[in-house]
């Protein structure tokens, strides 16, 4: 039974990718933690990790034993949390990774409801485009907008975000309202960076329509996307959510309003389908919530 227990802060260390985080997570002493994880190391007749000043690393054996031990803390884990008070009132601490402008224009009032209905969870968040490795970084849960790499995470989609056409009343001004897609080519327009960026294809009751546009912006911010079009640069192509603020105090306004592109979807992202109380609660919050829209 002593393993059972010392797999638990092995895990925390590799989760945690040292001794000393590991040690204030589980409120323990780094002596102890790195004297336990010795023993087991001693115990098994493998060394699992290779220490250094700076970092530790894990060896072959210890890749082998965390993915292991990983799933079966989890499991033990849940095993108390569903049986008690918890999965109705969770608690502990959520790391999750977060879009950064998705977060900050439209789930920070999301996050705020949910942290007001569960206040014994308190919050990491990451807010990064990068991939996140569920298994060697320490998140519980990654949400992400498009559709989610082929890869072996366990994917909920949690909407389909309509979008549309915005642009400033100062640039529309400036340059004329288009009356169809096929004008856009006559236009500035702000894209979002990676394949396909320069052929939109909208969709109206008429029916479909692709029309490659251009422009001299072209990035990887929804969120400055919608701030340079503000700042009368162009049309850009945005999450209605995402755009709503502007549109409400008159900052954007909708253009080729009858047509629209193909929505985005917003997913969950986890290693496996056995989740903490915690965050199965914030999964369905946000579900329930982003349905909505």
């Amino acid at each position: 039974m002593e393993y059972l227990n010392d797999m638990a802060l092995f895990v925390e260390v590799v989760k945690m990718r040292g001794f000393r985080g590991a040690a204030e997570s589980l409120g323990m002493p780094n002596s102890t933690l790195s004297r336990r994880i010795s023993g087991l190391e001693k115990a098994i007749g493998l060394r699992l990790l290779h220490r250094t000043t700076r970092k530790i690393e894990l060896t072959e054996a210890g890749q082998l034993y965390f993915e292991r031990c990983k799933r079966i803390v989890e499991e033990a884990r849940l095993a108390h949390e569903q049986l008690g008070e918890m999965l109705a009132r969770p608690s502990g601490l959520l790391r999750a990774s977060l879009p950064v402008d998705f977060a900050t224009i439209y789930l920070a009032p999301l996050i705020a409801e949910f942290a007001h209905e569960y206040p014994g969870i308190s919050f990491e968040f990451d807010l990064t485009p990068r991939q996140v490795d569920l298994i060697s970084d320490p998140v519980d849960v990654v949400i992400r907008m498009g559709e989610p790499p082929d890869s072996n995470l366990i994917a909920r989609k949690l909407a389909s975000l309509q979008r549309g056409l915005y642009a400033s009343h100062r640039y529309l001004e400036l340059f004329g309202e288009p009356d169809h897609p096929s004008q856009l080519t006559d236009h500035e327009c702000l894209r979002m960076r990676g394949p396909g960026a320069d052929l939109w294809t909208l969709s109206s009751a008429a029916g479909n329509e692709q029309v490659t546009v251009g422009g001299r912006f072209e990035l990887n911010s929804v969120g400055m996307l919608r701030r340079l079009a503000s700042l009368d640069l162009g049309i850009a192509l945005l999450p209605a959510g995402i755009a709503a603020q502007d549109v409400s105090n008159g900052t954007l306004q909708r253009v080729l309003p009858q047509w629209q592109a193909s929505p985005v979807s917003v997913y969950a992202l986890t290693e496996t389908r056995l989740l903490p109380a915690k965050t199965q609660r914030f999964i369905e919050f946000l579900r329930d919530k982003l349905e909505c829209v």
